[in-house]
């Protein structure tokens, strides 16, 4: 059977899904043109994952795929995010990679940003089962930390842990889904089989915002 040899830009939020998706893309025989990181202008992070740009530098050394930060407000989000798009394929790119897994919203919007842009959208990890899913990523040597807690959906105290069978197994048993595909968690992954070597990272203070617990890292 022929690969797919289409080359693809790919939405990546420094979390566990999104990095998945895109090593399955590569296994697949597509060849990666550029990361999408979207930017918060006024927390100076990444959006919903919360990762300094400094960080996301080193991920861009480590696993050699340039990242396009695209720095935008809450309001023009959507528009930012298809220029970005516009602008890779011109460059070439053919695909965008997205890491969702069975949010219907969340495939909507990725399809008429993408249809928006003219450029096909991708969902490599789709309807597959979560918690197959979650070991695939660990069991393929990636690791990840939880990075952000939704505080209604599950409790505090797993932020700052290592994304490990052993974690997922006591989320699973508190009785939230163990993907995080609900938003219970977000994750930064800093190793992996993509990864030449490790990013290093700081740990400094957890933070409550709103109904948020939030790793603050850097490097």
């Amino acid at each position: 059977m022929s690969k797919n040899t289409s080359k693809f830009v790919a939405s990546f939020s420094g979390g566990k899904d999104s990095m998945l998706a895109i090593w399955r893309a590569i296994k697949q025989g597509m060849v990666p043109l550029e990361l999408i990181t979207t930017y918060n202008i006024d927390a100076k992070v990444s959006w919903f994952h919360g990762v300094p740009d400094e960080l996301l530098m080193k991920i861009r050394d480590s696993i050699g795929i340039p990242i396009n930060l695209v720095r935008t407000s809450g309001d023009e989000y959507a528009a930012n995010f298809e220029n970005a798009l516009k602008k890779a394929k011109e460059c070439g790119a053919e695909v965008c990679v997205f890491g969702d897994i069975d949010l219907e919203v969340h495939r909507t919007w990725c399809t008429d940003r993408c249809d928006a842009a003219g450029i096909e959208a991708y969902f490599p990890l789709w309807n597959e089962s979560r918690e197959s899913l979650v070991y695939e990523f660990i069991d393929s040597g990636f690791k990840a930390i939880i990075k952000v807690v939704d505080n209604k959906k599950l409790s505090p105290e797993f932020i700052g842990s290592l994304l490990t069978r052993e974690t997922v197994n006591k989320i699973k048993e508190s009785g939230a889904d163990m993907c995080g595909e609900n938003g219970e968690y977000h994750t930064f992954v800093y190793d992996g089989p993509l990864f030449k070597e490790p990013v290093n990272y700081k740990i400094n203070d957890a933070m409550i915002f709103e109904n948020y617990t939030l790793l603050d890292i850097n490097i």
